[in-house]
């Protein structure tokens, strides 16, 4: 089949396409509508009765893209027709056999425009087809870093999430070389603004709790770098030798009796000391303080007994004396 001409037309298309979601990782291109719904007002385009195709080609802006280029294939894969959007975006084909036919864009012809998939297009007896179809932005190469803060050194294991606004648009967790990439999308010429958080940081590391912001436009490559810093460890406190002398009971060395606290440095006894002195004496048969109220008792028994035994001894001798005088005076 012989390629047809293209032409413009000054007739307005229907939109039958939507703009691609701005939440996807890498947009894909669509125009949405596989299928086109012929126009309401019909043009006719030759008497034996063939069709046309009319594109009106718009970025997710609104504005017209000049310079795309689309290929029309027909059923058996052939090119039917080719051409290129005019300055208001429009491209026509003429003088098409009614039937199925293959859209393909072949150039979005912009830097800043990615290119639709490929789409089904219905040729209508007698009939100019409308087609509009927007080419979404291309969306921004965003690579991340992740680095010690006082060697530079590279960190795996560092997941971030970047988003715009209240939503989360992508995840990325630093690779073994401390990197990690993606795609955002853009849904202006100007640029969009995003937004990175750190939500688990590289073992060992202190995560880095600040919001960070930056601007991407269409096409452009992002580096965002996180840096953390080493978790801090307290070691544990060692004991240190010390010169004083150690209070604990050792075989040789008794410790301090409980009952029995140390004398005040001041001379001052202590409450313990004045309420032992002032203390009525504990009864027979229970010792309050083992070896302490026994002692006058024991002293006093031996007083008596030695008193009781020098009463006897001198009795003793007094009666050998008396006894010697009686004998010498019987013998006289």
């Amino acid at each position: 089949m012989p390629t047809r001409s293209a032409r413009r037309l000054s007739a307005v298309a229907i939109t039958v396409a939507t703009v691609t979601g701005a939440v996807a990782l890498a947009p894909a291109a669509s125009a949405n509508n596989p299928e086109p719904t012929p126009s309401t007002s019909i043009t006719p385009l030759s008497a034996a009765g063939n069709g046309g195709v009319t594109i009106l080609k718009k970025d997710p802006g609104g504005d017209v893209v000049a310079g795309a280029t689309f290929n029309l294939l027909d059923s058996t894969g052939k090119q039917a027709a080719s051409g290129t959007t005019d300055a208001e975006g429009q491209l026509t084909f003429q003088d098409l056999p009614p039937g199925v036919y293959r859209l393909k864009e072949v150039s979005s012809g912009s830097p800043l425009h990615e290119v639709v998939d490929d789409q089904d297009v219905i040729v209508t007896p007698g009939a100019d087809t409308p087609l509009t179809i927007i080419d979404p932005f291309k969306p921004a190469s965003v690579r991340l870093k992740a680095k010690d803060d006082k060697t530079g050194k590279l960190l795996a294991g560092s997941t971030v999430n970047i988003g715009s606004g209240d939503k989360t648009i992508l995840t990325l967790t630093t690779g073994s070389d401390g990197t990690a990439s993606g795609k955002l999308p853009i849904n202006s010429r100007t640029g969009s603004d995003f937004w990175v958080k750190q939500v688990k940081a590289p073992a060992g590391y202190e995560i880095y709790t600040s919001v960070k912001a930056f601007k991407a436009k269409p096409g452009d490559p992002v580096t965002v770098t996180v840096t953390n810093a080493k978790t801090v460890t307290t070691p544990p406190p060692t004991e240190k030798p010390t010169d004083q002398p150690s209070n604990r009971p050792t075989p040789d060395k008794p410790g301090q009796d409980e009952d029995n606290p140390a004398p005040s440095a001041s001379g001052t006894p202590t409450s313990d000391e004045t309420a032992s002195s002032t203390a009525a004496p504990t009864p027979g048969g229970s010792l309050a303080h083992t070896g302490a109220d026994a002692t006058p008792w024991l002293i006093g028994g031996a007083g008596v007994l030695i008193a009781a035994g020098g009463g006897a001894l001198f009795a003793a001798r007094r009666r050998r004396a008396d006894n010697a005088t009686d004998d010498g005076s019987t013998t006289s």
